[in-house]
């Protein structure tokens, strides 16, 4: 009876051990392969609609176009895309430099942070993106405030 009851329970042991390892394997891969952002923006053709549509409110935003005076705009258009994309949970790569290199010396201030990411919401909503999506994105955006902010 004792051998039995020790084969048992190191049996149930055992599978829960492999259960429990399955379960935290496929949360993992959730983690990883979590493309509900992604979808939520349409794709990779939604988000560059929303860029498409955000880089010339930026550029009408004078309270930073400043700050784009010299820029390629379709290649900004790329790198955002891309990033948007990668942050989102979809299979694009951001290829661009860091967010302190790119932004180092221009001074930006939290309120230049704060207008460019109201720009992103009208675009985001321009596009019909659920409240809840875009601010998924946001959330995702957010921690680049500190090495963009600088003043």
């Amino acid at each position: 009876m004792q051998n039995l009851f020790k084969t048992v329970t190191t049996k149930a042991a055992f599978i829960a051990i492999v259960s429990f390892a399955g379960v935290g394997s496929a949360l993992a891969q959730n983690m990883n392969t979590d493309d509900s952002i992604y979808q939520g923006l349409g794709a990779k053709a939604g988000i560059d609609k929303i860029v498409g549509d955000f880089i010339p409110l930026v550029l009408g935003d004078a309270r930073i176009n400043r700050f784009f005076t010299k820029v390629d705009t379709k290649q900004l258009a790329a790198l955002l895309s891309d990033q948007f994309c990668e942050l989102a949970g979809g299979p694009c790569q951001y290829k661009g430099r860091d967010m302190y290199t790119t932004h180092d010396g221009m001074e930006i201030s939290n309120a230049h942070f704060n207008a460019l990411a109201e720009d992103l919401q009208i675009a985001m909503e321009k596009n019909h993106i659920s409240t809840s999506v875009a601010n998924k994105l946001v959330a995702k955006l957010a921690p680049m405030q500190r090495p963009i902010v600088s003043k």
